[in-house]
């Protein structure tokens, strides 16, 4: 290319090629034997956001049937058999890998949404909260419908309304931005029911891609039918997606606000959202508080489970 740009000006021609972009390529395949286990950290701490739930480690967890792989998939559930007086059992999970920007791309079957008391998260999270950063790309609580996707960081981050076909709800992302309520950062709800909970399990799941760069952080979902043919596979060409669901971009330096990122999978239960919205909701008729509905109703959680196909990182 360089002797061609060189012998062109002397032939009195001009260079007016269309590089394409750096290609994403593999980096890490987290599988979906045992081994996806093996490349994350059982969280067994007080639940920072107040949930009514015990964590539990590995052991504890394929004791008690809360997860599993069998080669075409990976389980992670809760406890749905036992009263739970003091807290229902459930995983939370971390990356053992950390990341500074990437392809992120979770070919998912079920999820735990849907369900009341339930507040699942798939997510993105960086050290030394909110300074390095939360990109929240699957979250809901109850029997919401569609998924809420969020950022939240320290002081000098808000997003433009523009780029994506979701539903702008907050621009700041700042985690105590006047004018918004504790911790609710900058978020975009997703307009389609695919995209969560009940119609997301009843089409078979789909895919989410997150694309971290250092101007943008974009999410993508397709139902089970409509997945891009690069994604599937494994050859993925964000250029070739159309406008992403949710666009975290604009006033915000990402790459100075964004550090160091693990994946996190969790299940919690009431909390600091879903308890303070229950009598709000469609679930204040079940009972008189989310903590008692949660803790004396273990079949209603028999469905409040992950089933991931894959997970995969690539890189430029």
């Amino acid at each position: 290319m360089q002797l061609l740009s060189t012998l062109l000006p002397i032939l009195g021609l001009s260079l007016s090629l269309s590089l394409p972009t750096t290609a994403y390529v593999l980096q890490d395949d987290y599988g979906t034997s045992n081994a996806f286990f093996d490349q994350f950290t059982f969280f067994t701490d007080t639940d920072p956001t107040h949930g009514f739930v015990k964590y539990i480690d590995r052991g504890a967890a394929q004791n008690a049937g809360l997860v599993s792989a069998d080669g075409g998939s990976v389980y992670m559930g809760v406890d749905f058999k036992n009263q739970a007086s003091g807290g229902r059992q459930s995983v939370r999970i971390s990356s053992n890998k950390s990341y500074n920007h990437g392809l992120f791309i979770l070919d998912l079957q079920h999820m735990p949404g849907g369900i009341c008391g339930t507040w699942p998260a798939y997510w993105l999270l960086g050290p030394n909260w909110p300074n390095n950063g939360e990109i929240d790309i699957i979250e809901g609580v109850h029997e919401q419908t569609t998924n809420l996707m969020a950022a939240h960081t320290s002081d000098g981050c808000t997003i433009a309304n523009t780029g994506f076909s979701g539903a702008l709800q907050s621009s700041n992302c700042y985690v105590s931005a006047p004018n918004q309520a504790s911790n609710v950062g900058c978020s975009i709800s997703a307009g389609s029911a695919q995209t969560y909970g009940a119609g997301f399990n009843g089409g078979g799941g789909g895919v989410y891609a997150t694309e971290w760069t250092g101007s943008a952080i974009s999410i993508w979902f397709w139902p089970r039918n409509a997945i891009p043919g690069d994604v599937s596979a494994g050859n993925p060409n964000p250029a070739g997606w159309g406008t992403p669901v949710a666009r975290f971009a604009g006033g915000c330096d990402v790459d100075a606000k964004f550090r160091d990122m693990q994946i996190v999978f969790d299940t919690t239960f009431c909390g600091d959202w879903a308890g303070s919205v229950w009598n709000s909701g469609s679930c204040a008729s079940k009972a008189g508080s989310c903590t008692d509905f949660v803790a004396n109703n273990p079949g209603a959680f028999r469905d409040a489970y992950w089933r991931i196909n894959s997970l995969k990182v690539y890189r430029q």
